[in-house]
């Protein structure tokens, strides 16, 4: 793999820009790998990366059935934080956010991570009381959290609206200043460009159509491109996991739901932060093209399509104009939905199944994204190693039966 650089960007320059190599190869699937990982958005191509990189397995592969990033890593809001509130998350979180502090510098691919600061608005007394319990928990965890009254809210954001008498007046927020976004599609194709580097096959346009087992083991999956024999598959397949553990003859508890976001038209800079709002669901930043990038609640019904209900959006843009009125002019040019996994306790489930070999990443409701980098570290550590690490370890299955939830309802940002 040639390393970018402004040495290469130049020599490049004097070309044309006709001799760059192709960032990740097109192979066919071949008959057998160690182990393959179903799904290649984000977390799906960071396993596969961690998996060649930090336990030397080299011969897997990643299918996909559409192109890299297509699912829900293309159709987020690119948020990411690590300030939840019980210790389970709040590690797993932070995990992933020291990775991505140094992650455009270990893939040599600019994932344009941001540090601008996330805001979590209260609007009330009661919640202020839970903001500050769960900014009290963060500091404990060693993670930067702030609280921040009123004045000093509408200080660090100014175009917040500081009008007391509207229906959901700042009362006060917490700041995490080493939150912030990124590029979600420069992840996966960094991740996508690292992997192949490595030898990872990433096979596009490939569905999978079911699995093969013997006497309680996986022994390989079937294709639209043929069957492949592996003793190990790993499941990152976000808001079709269900459909997935079903041809395997395994209900998760899981819930699917549309999720949606939407972007207005480019203005100059105006917000150099993220505002997030749990009362009104909804949450604002601006992109480095300008664009406001709005993100709203779930769609409370079940569904597969990714568009979603027009009174979501209604309801997103009254909150954000009444909390941002210097917005109430802009038009609005895009909007989409994906569909988000949601579990019981709006936790994650990274774990192996009844089935000796098939292992599950899932249930990450609206908190994915952020969790990459990590998510697809434990992941790989899981899928390699057969056994959950220490921070893989809360998000089994067998949390479901024990009763030892994680439950973040609370720290989501939008409400589940």
């Amino acid at each position: 793999m040639k390393r970018y650089s402004i040495f290469s960007l130049a020599r490049n320059a004097l070309t044309g820009h006709k001799d760059w190599h192709k960032v990740w190869r097109s192979p066919d699937p071949k008959p057998y790998y160690d182990a393959v990982i179903i799904g290649g958005g984000g977390h799906g191509l960071a396993t596969a990366y961690y998996m060649a990189r930090e336990h030397g397995l080299t011969n897997i592969a990643v299918i996909e059935k559409g192109w890299l990033g297509g699912g829900n890593t293309g159709r987020n809001t690119t948020i990411v934080r690590s300030n939840y509130l019980f210790d389970a998350s709040a590690h797993l979180y932070e995990h992933a956010l020291k990775l991505w502090e140094g992650l455009s510098a270990e893939l040599n691919y600019n994932v344009m991570f941001s540090q601008r600061g996330v805001m979590n608005l209260a609007h009330d007394q009661h919640e202020a009381r839970d903001l500050i319990r769960r900014t009290r928990a963060n500091q404990l965890n060693g993670i930067d959290a702030e609280w921040l009254d009123r004045d000093a809210a509408l200080a660090f954001c100014p175009v917040l609206n500081g009008d007391p008498g509207i229906r959901y007046p700042v009362y006060g927020s917490t700041l995490q200043r080493r939150a912030g976004t990124a590029r979600h599609d420069a992840v996966a194709w960094g991740y996508a460009r690292g992997a192949d580097a490595m030898g990872v096959d990433i096979i596009q346009n490939c569905e999978l159509t079911g699995f093969d087992f013997d006497q309680g083991r996986i022994t390989g999956i079937r294709t639209t491109r043929g069957s492949i024999r592996t003793p190990k598959v790993g499941v990152v397949a976000s808001g079709h996991s269900s459909l997935i553990a079903d041809m395997a003859g395994i209900r998760l508890p899981l819930e699917s739901h549309p999720l949606q976001a939407l972007v207005s038209e480019p203005v100059k800079p105006i917000i150099d932060t993220v505002v997030m709002s749990n009362a009104v669901h909804a949450y604002v930043s601006q992109s480095d093209k300008g664009e406001l990038v709005i993100g709203a609640g779930i769609d409370h019904h079940l569904s597969y399509t990714q568009r979603g209900g027009f009174d979501v959006v209604e309801t997103t843009v009254a909150a954000v104009v009444e909390l941002f009125p210097i917005f109430s002019r802009l038009r609005m040019m895009r909007q989409w939905g994906g569909i988000v996994d949601i579990s019981p306790d709006a936790s994650a489930i990274i774990s192996r199944t009844p089935v000796d070999g098939l292992y599950f990443n899932c249930g990450w409701g609206t908190g994915g994204f952020k969790a990459t980098p990590g998510s697809g570290h434990v992941f790989a550590d899981l899928v390699a190693n057969g056994r959950p690490n220490a921070l893989c370890a809360p998000y089994t299955l067998e949390r479901f039966s024990s009763g030892a939830l994680v439950a973040e309802h609370g720290a989501a940002a939008v409400a589940h």
